[in-house]
């Protein structure tokens, strides 16, 4: 799943800066410069604010945070200022903000507390890959398709498991018989091309490419 960012920071360079780091780190961002477009836009679908508290107009980010507070008390928000006062910081924390960062600060460690963030609140989330019209939930081990359980025998899971995570990354046929069967395993890696069909007849959509003379591969 690709979250969303809001970022508020009326520095056009740190905003685009910061817009690049949190792109390249896989999040979509939507970037604002302003408090009125963005107080004007907290119904926005998104995952998490960052909010720089002073901004150039008469809306500050502690009236955004207000705002996205009556529609959504749940919405994870970062504060970031110039001025590091604990004041600041406390009334951040009253208003319901997740983390507090002064500037001049690293994007880097900003992503890393986005990251943390998005990990703490959507937990739940992070254990389900959509693949095509397929939810999997790897806490679970369990697939749907359109609503529809598509049940899985351990191993066929256990291949999907490696499949999913590993996306356009390839495998030889010794590989996946040491990780799903295990070291000890000393029978017949057709076992493996047995497997591999059964897991796609269940499941046609998945795109797994088969490598002639190596192994297999899910794009």
């Amino acid at each position: 799943m690709k979250y969303t960012i809001v970022l508020v920071e009326d520095e056009i360079d740190l905003n685009n800066l910061i817009k690049t780091y949190l792109e390249k780190s896989g999040y979509d961002v939507i970037s604002y410069y302003n408090g009125t477009d963005a107080i004007n836009n907290t119904s926005i679908k998104a995952h998490l604010w960052i909010l720089d508290i002073m901004l150039p107009d008469e809306i500050s980010g502690y009236d955004i945070i207000k705002k996205i507070r009556e529609e959504n008390e749940h919405m994870p928000v970062i504060f970031t200022s110039a001025r590091d006062k604990e004041l600041d910081k406390i009334i951040g924390l009253e208003l319901g903000s997740d983390d507090y960062i002064t500037k001049p600060y690293s994007p880097k460690e900003l992503v890393l507390r986005v990251n943390n963030i998005i990990k703490r609140a959507y937990a739940k989330d992070l254990t389900k890959i959509k693949y095509e019209d397929y939810i999997i939930d790897i806490e679970k081990r369990t697939v749907f398709e359109n609503n529809v359980e598509i049940n899985l025998t351990t191993l066929e899971f256990d291949l999907l498991n490696l499949f999913i995570s590993n996306k356009n990354k390839s495998f030889s046929r010794d590989d996946i018989l040491n990780i799903i069967w295990g070291e000890n395993y000393f029978g017949t890696d057709r076992v493996v091309d047995d497997l591999i069909r059964r897991l796609r007849k269940k499941m046609p959509n998945l795109n797994i490419n088969t490598m002639y003379g190596y192994g297999y591969r899910l794009t």
